[in-house]
């Protein structure tokens, strides 16, 4: 169980860091014991196997001891993103049927504005401070948690099915509504197991923690670093996107291990940020989510030759990674890096319209298989089996295969190449999002005749840039500004589009659909001119 690790590390070395947060620090037996004391608390009131719990909660070392008590008490957790508008957290609240709900006062004012729905009034709201854990119901009853220096420890489940699920990660609904991954414990320890090997992470790694908690990267983050007894370092949230800050987290903390989105590596190669002497202690860097732009790859390698780099691919459904490359030497300008090859347990595919496999160099649409695959989307079984489905190996034994939406090829080494998307996804600074989701919340507004979301390439460190086109009604909301503040109440921050174009009639296609493709051209060829300061056009809106 994912659990494990943590009590594995305290019996050998209580005292060792666990987990450090600026000048917060918790050690593998402080993280073992207070999260067994979380477990018993939330077994007594009342949680049930199975049962669900929001985590309404800044990344922080008592989210971490969260994590691992709701896990030791038999529950799922529910990452939730602090960031995200009332509406959408509601929306994910109530699909997925949570019993109790973990806030701080990092999000005391979603925590007002959800305590307000009746839908949400006979939810128990577990409130953390940095002394205490209480337990508020709307009738403000408070049930007192035990003080966290008692040497004394609650009971807790012991839920040994690692088919069981451990957390809920909600990610982009193309109709509008938040789709829920079920991740069980054993797809997260199958790939901890195999990457810890494969990197050879130990106990003297010092390893970064720069992702989302509802982003599937920081699950390897911390749980690869609880399975190796390594030092996990929270990245504090006001510096994730500021170049000189994040390099000098890197030095001043003697990170051996880094893991982010390329969006992220991008960005500071675009300020050529790595100081001259590179970062002597680190090892390794990891990198996936999207692709990684050459210009900057070469940026990161010829500025730490020394360094370890290793591409993976995979998405939410086949927790993690499915596939792994570790970079042999600098690529040439051009060069296209490979997804690679399948990690131990899982199964890459590309395959034809008639399910058939392609030749060499063929391109295909990619499916996987293995021990990652998620059991499917929680209580959708439609969205389920539109991706989720069996095919019979060469042994003619029926295999579960999950279809990626990515297109792919293989080439005569093996490696396995990602040729981008066959369906109306992207991503966008390592999210993955469903452009229907953003149409479906600007439709809700009311305000525009017509409009259309496309994916925008761009080559700087956002990956794909979102576009938005649209024909205004008769309210006076034209403007950009305020459609992006209205939509913000929507949909998170990294959902809004950033390049508008205002038409007065969007283009057609020859089957009389609104042409996408002449409209992602538009703003692409547009802000691929040299002078990205002036508009586009009189009729696109930057």
């Amino acid at each position: 169980m994912i659990y494990d690790w943590v009590r594995q590390q305290a019996e050998k070395n209580p005292g060792r860091t666990a987990i450090t947060l600026d000048d917060e620090h918790l050690t593998f037996g402080e993280l073992e014991t207070r999260s067994n004391k979380l477990a018993g608390k939330l077994l007594n009131q009342g949680l049930k196997p199975g049962q669900r719990v929001g985590l309404l909660l800044e990344k922080t070392p008592r989210t971490i001891i969260a994590m691992h008590g709701v896990s030791k008490a038999g529950g799922v957790y529910i990452p939730l993103d602090i960031h995200s508008p009332v509406n959408r957290i509601s929306k994910i609240l109530t699909s997925s049927d949570v019993k109790m709900v973990m806030v701080d006062h990092h999000a005391q004012n979603l925590f007002h504005k959800l305590t307000e729905k009746t839908e949400f009034s006979a939810l128990p709201w577990i409130w953390w401070s940095d002394e205490t854990v209480d337990i508020v119901d709307l009738s403000h009853r408070l049930f007192n948690y035990p003080d966290i220096s008692s040497e004394s420890d609650f009971p807790y489940a012991e839920v040994r099915d690692e088919d069981k699920t451990a957390h809920i990660l909600f990610t982009s609904g193309s109709t509008g509504d938040p789709k829920g991954v079920e991740i069980t414990h054993k797809n997260i320890s199958s790939f901890v197991h195999w990457a810890v090997d494969y990197f050879g992470m130990n106990s003297e790694d010092r390893v970064s923690c720069h992702s989302p908690l509802h982003f599937d990267l920081s699950t390897f983050d911390i749980y690869g670093a609880m399975a190796a007894g390594s030092h996990l370092f929270i990245v504090p949230p006001a510096i994730s996107v500021l170049p000189k800050k994040l390099c000098d987290f890197i030095t001043d903390n003697r990170l051996t291990q880094w893991f982010s989105v390329p969006s992220a590596l991008s960005y500071l190669a675009r300020f050529k940020a790595i100081p001259e002497n590179g970062f002597p202690d680190l090892k390794r860097l990891i990198w996936c989510g999207e692709v990684f732009p050459v210009q900057s790859l070469r940026y990161w390698m010829k500025s730490l030759p020394d360094v370890q780099f290793t591409n993976l691919y995979g998405p939410t459904e086949a927790t993690i990674a499915s596939s792994y490359y570790t970079m042999p030497g600098i690529p040439k300008e051009g060069e296209e890096v490979p997804i690679g090859t399948p990690c131990k347990g899982e199964n890459l595919l590309v395959l034809n319209e008639e399910m058939g496999d392609v030749e060499v160099g063929e391109i295909g649409d990619l499916y996987i298989s293995g021990v990652g695959l998620s059991p499917g989307y929680w209580r959708d079984l439609e969205k389920t089996d539109a991706v989720f489905s069996l095919r019979k190996d060469s042994n003619g034994k029926k295999v579960r295969i999950y279809k990626t939406g990515d297109l792919a090829s293989i080439d005569k080494n093996g490696l396995f190449y990602c040729h981008g998307r066959s369906d109306y996804q992207i991503k966008s600074r390592g999210y993955r999002i469903e452009l229907g989701e953003i149409e479906h919340a600007l439709d809700e507004l009311k305000l525009l005749r017509e409009f259309a979301v496309v994916p925008v390439k761009r080559n700087g460190f956002e990956g794909h840039s979102i576009g938005c086109a649209f024909v205004p009604g008769e309210s006076d909301y034209l403007n950009p500004v305020q459609l992006k503040s209205l939509l913000s109440e929507k949909v998170p921050p990294y959902m809004i589009p950033q390049l508008w174009g205002s038409y007065a009639l969007l283009p057609r296609n020859g089957n009389g659909k609104i042409d996408r493709k002449k409209l992602s051209d538009h703003f692409e060829n547009n802000f691929s001119k040299k002078n990205k300061k002036t508009h586009p056009s009189k009729t696109a809106v930057k």
